[in-house]
C-alpha cells in the first residue's frame, strides 16, 4: 500500500478550515494535536473574510486568471484587483506562519495536507465577466482546470520550501462535483441548469491536477468528490491516491467497490466526525467504522488504509471545540489502530 495514503497505522487529520484569525495559533493548534503519525494540516482562516475561505484561497494560486470578488460571487476578470491582492497575501501569511512554527519544532512533522476547491466545483461557484458560471463554457472550464494545475503545483514547491522535508500530499475538494455531473447547478438566472459534465472530464481534469501536483514534488493527491455513484464512478477512475468520503454516506453497493480499492493498496478517508454537531465519544466513532468493515470482510489489517477526518472544516466551532474535535479523532484513530495491531 502507498506510504503517502495509508501507512502503517490509522490516521486522524481534519478538512482544513479552522476558526480564528491569527495563523501562527492556528498552526500551533494543529500541528500541536495532529503529531505522528497523523497528518497536520495547512489551516484556512475563513472568519478572515473573503480570499480566506476555500474558494477565494484556491483562485487565490490560480497562474494568470485574474479575478474579482462581486454581490454575486467570485468572477473572473481581466486585471487583478484589490481581491486578489487580499487572497494572495492572506496564504503568504499562512505560509509564513508555517514556515515559523516548523522552524522551531524539534522534530517537524513527516507529512502536511494541503487542501484546494476541485477544477469541477471551482468551476460551478466562480463567474465568468458577463456573470455566467464558468461551467457554462468548455473552453473556460480547460482553462481553468489547467490554472489550477499550475498553480497547485506552485503552491506544493512554495510549502516544500518552508515545510522542512515534510511528504506534502493535496486534498482536492469537489463538494459540487455531484450537482455537476448530474446536471443539476442552476444557471445563473436560476431559470434552468447548465448541462451535465461528462464524467470523462471530470476524470481528466483531476489526473491534470494530480500529475502537475505530483511532478512538483507531492506525495500523492486525496480526492474528496461528495456522494453519489455518478461521481463515485469518476473518480474511482481518476489517477488520485485516495478517496475521501463521508461515512454515513455510503451505501452497501459502493463499500463493496471501494473494499476492491484497499485491495488494490487505495487509501480511504473517512469523515466521521460531524464538523457542526457535538463532539460524540470515541466508542461512537469507531464503532460504525468497524461495522462497514465487517460487514464487507476486509481483514482488520487493512484498517492501514484508513484516515479519520471531519465531514467538513471546522472554522463553525470556537478554537477550543475545534482542538477538542481534533483530540476526539486522533483517540479514534488510535482505537481502530489498536484493533489493527491486535488483529
Amino acid at each position: 500500500m502507498p506510504d503517502e495514503v495509508g501507512s502503517a497505522a490509522v490516521r486522524a487529520t481534519a478538512a482544513g478550515d479552522w476558526p480564528g484569525t491569527d495563523p501562527l495559533e492556528a498552526e500551533r493548534s494543529v500541528r500541536g494535536e495532529l503529531g505522528d503519525p497523523n497528518l497536520p494540516f495547512l489551516p484556512a482562516l475563513s472568519a478572515r473574510g473573503p480570499g480566506s475561505d476555500d474558494v477565494g484561497r484556491t483562485l487565490g494560486i490560480l497562474v494568470e486568471l485574474p479575478f474579482d470578488l462581486q454581490p454575486h460571487g467570485w468572477r473572473l476578470v481581466q486585471r487583478p484587483g484589490a481581491d486578489q491582492r487580499r487572497a494572495e497575501s492572506a496564504l503568504s501569511s499562512d505560509l509564513n506562519a508555517l514556515g515559523d512554527i516548523a522552524g522551531a519544532e524539534d522534530r517537524a512533522a513527516g507529512r502536511l495536507k494541503l487542501h484546494l476547491q476541485g477544477p469541477l466545483s471551482l468551476a460551478a461557484g466562480v463567474h465568468l465577466h458577463n456573470g455566467e458560471r464558468v461551467l457554462v463554457d468548455h473552453g473556460a472550464r480547460r482553462e481553468l482546470a489547467a490554472s489550477l494545475a499550475a498553480g497547485a503545483a506552485a503552491l506544493v514547491r512554495r510549502v516544500a520550501a518552508v515545510a522542512r522535508g515534510a511528504e506534502i500530499l493535496v486534498q482536492i475538494d469537489e463538494p459540487d462535483a455531484g450537482r455537476v455531473l448530474a446536471g443539476r447547478v442552476p444557471t445563473a438566472s436560476g431559470y434552468r441548469t447548465l448541462r451535465a459534465v461528462d464524467r470523462r472530464e471530470a476524470t481528466e481534469a483531476w489526473d491534470l491536477l494530480t500529475s502537475s501536483v505530483l511532478a512538483a514534488g507531492a506525495s500523492g493527491t486525496v480526492l474528496a468528490p461528495g456522494d453519489g455513484d455518478v461521481v463515485l464512478e469518476a473518480a474511482r477512475a481518476a489517477s488520485t491516491t485516495a478517496l475521501a468520503l463521508a461515512l454515513p454516506a455510503i451505501t452497501d453497493r459502493q463499500w463493496e467497490l471501494l473494499a476492491e480499492d484497499v485491495e488494490a493498496g487505495q487509501g480511504l478517508w473517512l469523515a466521521i466526525l460531524d464538523a457542526r454537531a457535538a463532539v460524540p465519544q470515541v466508542t461512537a466513532l469507531v464503532e460504525p467504522v468497524l461495522a462497514a468493515w465487517r460487514r464487507i470482510g476486509l481483514p482488520v489489517q487493512a484498517l492501514s488504509a484508513v484516515t479519520l477526518q471531519s465531514s467538513a472544516g471546522l472554522g463553525a466551532r470556537s478554537p477550543s471545540e475545534a482542538v477538542r474535535a481534533l483530540t476526539r479523532l486522533v483517540q479514534a484513530a488510535d482505537a481502530l489502530e489498536q484493533v489493527r495491531a491486535e488483529g
